[in-house]
């Protein structure tokens, strides 16, 4: 029998504190315990909306990369869905009335970087939103439909109509991480998994802050 651990399970493993302290900001907490506000949710949304600009920029740049490819699947596509969000949530307008915050600038340009000089520093941070996505996001758009009274028009993002069984996906693509040719990298790999963590964690932190300085404007 052997107890050789599987790399995504590794990776699981050495990534689920900073996934559970990502989680358990006071933005997201607020958000879901039912504080947070329509206005919190659109703030959210549009930092979304430039993180998986970059993200999907890449995947298409890289959709023939022998590492990446994989891992690469319309199915997944976010961007459309989120453009008709902000379309729904803000008005027709919204590229106008949407910037990115410091954490989400600095995060845009890391995914950027990573894209253009290590394909197996891009999956880390496809792993660590697309993953997360079919987990808790699926989880966190059901609560922003109940709490804010959705139908599915402001909650397209969370919605994967592609994808009929989440489980059986991301068991796939677990499957794809193991036979993945990381030779030497695999520390690198997850090392990068914790820096899109953290950089989860700060924009978070962000956001609250920007929720602050709103309230006492």
């Amino acid at each position: 029998m052997s107890n050789v651990v599987s790399f995504s399970v590794l990776l699981r493993e050495r990534s689920s504190r900073a996934h559970s302290a990502s989680e358990g900001e006071g933005f997201m907490a607020d958000l879901l315990g039912g504080e947070g506000t329509r206005e919190d949710y659109i703030s959210l949304v549009a930092q979304h909306y430039f993180i998986y600009d970059a993200l999907e920029s890449a995947a298409a740049a890289l959709r023939t990369d022998p590492v990446v490819a994989p891992f690469i699947s319309d199915k997944l596509t976010r961007l459309p869905a989120l453009e008709a969000d902000l379309d729904f949530l803000v008005g027709p307008d919204w590229r106008e009335r949407i910037a990115p915050l410091p954490t989400t600038k600095r995060y845009v340009d890391r995914i950027r970087k990573v894209a253009a000089t290590w394909p197996g520093g891009f999956v880390a941070h496809h792993y660590t939103r697309y993953l997360g996505d079919l987990s808790g996001g699926i989880f966190i758009g059901r609560v922003m439909q109940r709490r804010f009274g959705f139908d599915t028009n402001g909650i397209g993002f969370y919605l994967f109509a592609d994808i009929a069984d989440p489980r059986a996906f991301k068991d796939v693509y677990r499957e794809q991480l193991d036979r993945a040719p990381w030779d030497d990298e695999r520390e690198r790999v997850i090392d990068e998994v914790l820096v899109a963590y953290r950089f989860n964690t700060e924009l978070f932190q962000d956001l609250q802050r920007a929720r602050v300085r709103s309230s006492v404007a």
